[in-house]
């Protein structure tokens, strides 16, 4: 498992230590615990490593605070920030939270205080990378089959229904049919019409879509995944797998970890 950065920026050389000592004994290991003294130094860490959550002091010499966090959203970056200052000025405050701080701490700050709102951080930072992982793997034919359901007749939206639930079974178009009482072909030919899919590339899509999900969200062994959405044997699901995204399932576990963290 990759480690995440954690990094505190302070121009007072105490209390960037004493918060990085703090941080340093919460950790158990899954994050790196960086320091600096400037927003330069800041933006200098960028290049080489992301930063997922920063704990900045809002009034520092050449580059503020608010300044800095400013220059990292301009530059596409967006860490989950915590505030730390000695002023309790509101207009920080407002700007601070403008700028998508989830956390605004006053100085001196608690051991308790201070792991409270990195504890919270880390949850804004879960819940934003899980929302990143499942933006990467929607298929947007899905997607606009989803959206057509409102406006299609009931049978389709009811096979479509029992088709996500049943991804781990066997799925066959005159079982679906028979679920729905409809003839088979006269039910291929209103699946087609209504989902812009036919019925089976829409089961292997969908199969394949939540595969993608349990691949990076899980840690589950390929062949358990190929098994979770109805695929017998993993040699079968890896080469349909491919097929669609042009690498394995365990190369696109590593791609889409390696790019989140």
């Amino acid at each position: 498992m990759l480690t995440k950065n954690i990094v505190i920026v302070d121009d007072e050389p105490r209390t960037r230590q004493g918060l990085q000592r703090t941080l340093e004994s919460w950790n158990n290991g899954d994050f790196t615990i960086l320091t600096a003294d400037s927003g330069e130094e800041v933006l200098g860490i960028m290049e080489e490593k992301k930063i997922h959550i920063l704990l900045s002091d809002i009034r520092m010499p050449e580059m503020t605070g608010l300044q800095l966090l400013k220059t990292i959203k301009e530059k596409g970056s967006s860490p989950v920030v915590i505030v730390i200052s000695a002023y309790s000025e509101f207009e920080y405050a407002q700007e601070a939270l403008r700028l998508g701080v989830v956390n605004y701490l006053l100085k001196p700050i608690g051991k308790k205080k201070l792991i409270e709102a990195v504890e919270e951080a880390v949850k804004v930072m879960e819940k934003q990378v899980r929302a990143g992982m499942i933006e990467k793997v929607v298929d947007e034919k899905i997607v606009e089959t989803n959206n057509k359901m409102d406006s299609s007749k009931d049978p389709i939206r009811k096979a479509i229904a029992y088709i996500d639930q049943h991804l781990k079974d066997e799925l066959t178009l005159k079982d679906v049919a028979a679920h729905v009482h409809l003839n088979p072909s006269y039910f291929s030919v209103l699946f087609k019409d209504q989902a812009n899919l036919n019925f089976s590339e829409y089961v292997t899509r969908r199969r394949i879509q939540r595969g993608k999900e349990l691949v990076i969200l899980t840690n589950l062994p390929i062949n358990e995944i190929a098994e979770e959405v109805g695929y017998k044997t993993s040699k079968y699901f890896i080469k349909i797998f491919k097929e669609h995204e042009g690498i394995t399932p365990s190369a696109y576990r590593k791609v889409n970890n390696e790019s989140v963290f």
